[in-house]
């Protein structure tokens, strides 16, 4: 069944009015008909099974026929800070984490990020947001991860430190500590998870050393090297793995 996530605004008591881009999606490229159903959901934990009706191109309603549980969605609050790096790679590493149960994301500038420029990573964030929206619905998630505004590594490494109980940096260097020690090490299973991953080129050893310094546990994913988008969504699912959340 079909999947979308309107603005609450577009929820009433017994039925909903679909926007004219949904209204077109359903329309014209999914050709549904009138008396047919799907998923709509509010983007605040609640799903509704609704049978469409008025199906127009630009314009749609529907009625609503029950609430429905939503259990897609993990307990831990996993937020994933990635280094940007060229649109496919970037654009994946969201769509697949999205899957994988990412609460939300954070494009990271850092000194060997191939985009460096703040500006210009915000003019992409309507598209990356489309993105993680249409996975949602695509996956069966009960929310939208957010995917916020970049920020540079080393405000990145303050803010998190704040939130987050666990905070985690993957890094090729670390020998001692793995993924699964570090989230071992703590008395009991955090609610918030910080991870960051960062870009192909690596982290510089001062970039290390002041996340370190700031409390961040360095850990390694492996013995091999992976690439950036590799260690983004098999880090993701391991620590959700290792906190019975997968």
């Amino acid at each position: 069944m079909h999947r979308f996530f309107l603005p609450p605004d577009c929820i009433h008591a017994s039925w909903v009015s679909f926007p004219p881009e949904t209204a077109h999606q359903i329309y014209a490229v999914l050709r549904m008909k009138t008396g047919q159903e799907v998923v709509v959901l509010d983007n605040n934990g609640a799903a509704f099974r609704v049978r469409l009706e008025n199906l127009q191109p630009s314009s749609a309603t529907g009625v609503i026929l029950e609430t429905l549980p939503i259990t897609s969605e993990p307990r831990t609050r996993l937020t994933l800070y990635l280094g940007l790096t060229q649109r496919e790679k970037f654009e994946w590493v969201l769509q697949k984490g999205t899957e994988v149960g990412i609460i939300a994301f954070v494009p990271l500038i850092t000194q060997r990020t191939l985009v460096r420029e703040i500006t210009v990573a915000r003019e992409k964030l309507p598209r990356w947001r489309r993105i993680v929206q249409e996975a949602a619905e695509q996956c069966g998630r009960g929310r939208i991860p957010e995917v916020h505004p970049p920020l540079e590594l080393e405000r990145a490494i303050k803010q998190a430190q704040t939130t987050t109980s666990l905070c985690l940096m993957a890094w090729e260097g670390e020998n001692q500590r793995s993924l699964r020690q570090a989230i071992r090490s703590l008395s009991m299973s955090p609610e918030e998870v910080a991870l960051i991953i960062g870009p192909e080129g690596g982290l510089s050893p001062n970039e290390v050393l002041r996340a370190q310094q700031a409390g961040w546990l360095t850990c390694s994913l492996g013995t091999r090297i992976l690439r950036m988008e590799t260690a983004a969504i098999l880090g993701a699912a391991l620590t959700l793995y290792e906190l019975n959340d997968l």
